[in-house]
């Protein structure tokens, strides 16, 4: 930090088997969203934005509604789920689309998330703009065969949400606190909402360290008794490569060692079974090419005592 290779570094708590390693709290320039709050000094109890985490938060929320026989299974087609869209269902190759091209992000769309999310250029802020964002995910240009290519899709966790949010009768906010926040013991949370109320499934949920690392321990702990084992197998596994070394679940990111849930500016939930560790970031490098700050902490200062290899 007194090199300022760390710069936005907020928070950071690491937890190997069952022990605090490290916490840290820093302070800086952050936003809810698009909101700008100021200057924050940071605490253990300060909420901060977990942008695209949330995604990796719905996919937990996906296997916890599929165990309990609320959402259609990954093979299922999607179009069914939403009869309000015939036209839609009426084209062959948007028939086809799957559950699991949502969950692994293989959907085959025109989507386009690598501008700046201050920008309607942006695919995840232009389907927020939009008067419907579960049409304007679906009836996006299939450009690609679905199920072979990873694309980033902010829709794709929208449309996971949503079928959660159908089957379960409950505002996704809401099932996750029965579901996932409340067993937890995660009492201090805010989910944000679009121009429809609806909470954002892509990216507007809010957490401390601490609760974002107790997300983590329960990954790491195969699900406990909340999230399905055979759920988490599955969501874990490898379905997609991005590049070397580096694959899509459902919702997760994974390895050859760990697990992982990335957010715009540094947000990070890293898990590595094989050392029996958890860490939470967050940071607040937003929209800038670069974000090097959880990376830089995670692999100079955290595993270098724990691994010969980070």
């Amino acid at each position: 930090m007194k090199g300022n290779r760390a710069p936005g570094l907020h928070g950071v708590v690491a937890v190997q088997r069952g022990q605090v390693i490290l916490e840290h709290y820093g302070e800086g320039e952050d936003f809810k969203l698009n909101e700008p709050l100021g200057h924050v000094r940071f605490t253990p109890g300060t909420l901060h934005d977990m942008r695209s985490v949330t995604k990796s938060v719905v996919g937990l929320l996906y296997g916890i509604a599929l165990a309990d026989g609320h959402v259609p299974e990954p093979h299922e087609t999607l179009l069914p789920y939403f009869p309000e869209y015939p036209d839609l269902a009426a084209d062959p190759r948007r028939a086809a689309l799957t559950v699991e091209h949502a969950l692994t992000m293989t959907l085959g769309l025109d989507w386009n998330e690598d501008v700046p999310y201050t920008s309607a250029a942006n695919s995840e802020i232009a389907m927020e703009l939009a008067p419907d964002r579960y049409r304007y995910i679906l009836e996006q240009r299939i450009v690609a065969e679905p199920g072979v290519r990873w694309s980033y899709c902010g829709g794709a966790s929208a449309l996971l949400a949503r079928l959660i949010e159908k089957g379960t009768g409950l505002p996704l906010e809401e099932y996750a606190r029965a579901g996932l926040f409340d067993p937890l013991g995660i009492t201090s949370w805010e989910w944000s909402t679009g121009a429809d109320d609806r909470a954002l499934a892509a990216s507007g949920l809010r957490l401390t360290p601490r609760d974002l690392l107790a997300i983590g321990l329960l990954v790491l702990d195969e699900g406990r008794d909340l999230v399905p084992t055979s759920w988490l197998t599955a969501a874990l596994h490898p379905h997609v490569r991005i590049d070397e070394g580096f694959h899509y679940g459902y919702q997760w990111y994974t390895g050859d060692t760990w697990t992982g849930a990335f957010g715009n500016g540094g947000q990070r939930l890293y898990i590595a079974p094989a050392l029996n560790l958890v860490v939470a970031i967050t940071a607040g490098q937003y929209n800038i090419p670069d974000q090097p700050t959880a990376t830089t902490v995670l692999n100079e200062v955290i595993l270098p005592p724990l691994h010969p290899t980070p």
